[in-house]
C-alpha cells in the first residue's frame, strides 16, 4: 500500500475523538514500542463489528495503552462489558486515563497478570460474544484454545497480526512470525470455526464459532 493510498483509507474511516487523537499522541511519544497500537482505520473497524454484532460481552488479551480497548467500549451499549488483560502497570496506566476521559470506565474491567491465568478463571459457559488477541504471540495457541469453548455460537473471534509483517508467509519463519504460523494453521485446523485472514494492517483474522448443527 502507497502512502497516497494510505492517505485515501484514512480518508474514508470515521474520524479519531479527540480523546483517541490524544491517546494516539500520548502512545507514539512512547518511542518505539508505539507500533504496538492498533491503527486507527482498524479501531474503526472494531468498533463497527461491536455494534454489528450486537456484541455485550468482549475479551481482549493484550490492552497496551487501550486504544483497541476504547475501540471496542465505544461499540458497547451502555451495559455491555468488555474484560481486558495485560501485565504492564505503566502503559495500563494511560489506557485508564483515557477510558475515564470517554466516559466508557465503567464499561471495562482490567485484569492485570497472565492472561492465561486469568482465562482459565473465567466461567465455563458459552457465554462470550467477541474475543480478540492482540498479545504476545506464542501464547496465541493457548489463549484460543482457552476462549473459544467460552463462545457463544455465532460468536467471533479476532487475531490481530497474523501476517507479522509478512514474515508468517516466509517458507522458514522464525521466532515470533513462526509462532503466528503455527497459530494461522491452528486456526485453519479448527472444527469449531469458520475463518478468514483479512489484509487490514497487520493482518487481522476473523472466526465466527460454529452452531452445533454446523461443525463439531
Amino acid at each position: 500500500m502507497t502512502a497516497d493510498v494510505y492517505r485515501y483509507v484514512m480518508a474514508q474511516a470515521e474520524p479519531a475523538t479527540p480523546v483517541q487523537r490524544r491517546l494516539a499522541q500520548q502512545t507514539r511519544a512512547l518511542g518505539s514500542v508505539a507500533e504496538m497500537q492498533v491503527p486507527h482505520e482498524q479501531a474503526v473497524f472494531l468498533t463497527l463489528l461491536t455494534r454489528l454484532t450486537g456484541a455485550r460481552r468482549i475479551v481482549e488479551v493484550g490492552t497496551f495503552t487501550g486504544y483497541s480497548t476504547l475501540a471496542f467500549a465505544l461499540g458497547l451499549p451502555p451495559d455491555g462489558t468488555i474484560l481486558t488483560c495485560d501485565v504492564s502497570h505503566e502503559w495500563t496506566r494511560i489506557a485508564r486515563a483515557a477510558w475515564r476521559e470517554a466516559h466508557v470506565a465503567d464499561r471495562i474491567r482490567l485484569a492485570l497478570g497472565p492472561a492465561a491465568d486469568t482465562l482459565r478463571a473465567l466461567p465455563q459457559r458459552p457465554e462470550i460474544d467477541l474475543v480478540f488477541l492482540d498479545a504476545d504471540k506464542p501464547g496465541y495457541e493457548t489463549y484460543w484454545d482457552l476462549l473459544v469453548p467460552r463462545l457463544r455460537p455465532g460468536g467471533l473471534m479476532l487475531a490481530d497480526n497474523v501476517l507479522y509483517g509478512g514474515e508468517a508467509a516466509a517458507p522458514e519463519p522464525s521466532g515470533n512470525a513462526a509462532a503466528i504460523r503455527r497459530f494461522n494453521a491452528h486456526v485453519r485446523a479448527d472444527p469449531r470455526v469458520e475463518s478468514v485472514l483479512l489484509p487490514i494492517a497487520d493482518g487481522l483474522t476473523l472466526a465466527r464459532k460454529l452452531q452445533p448443527a454446523e461443525g463439531g
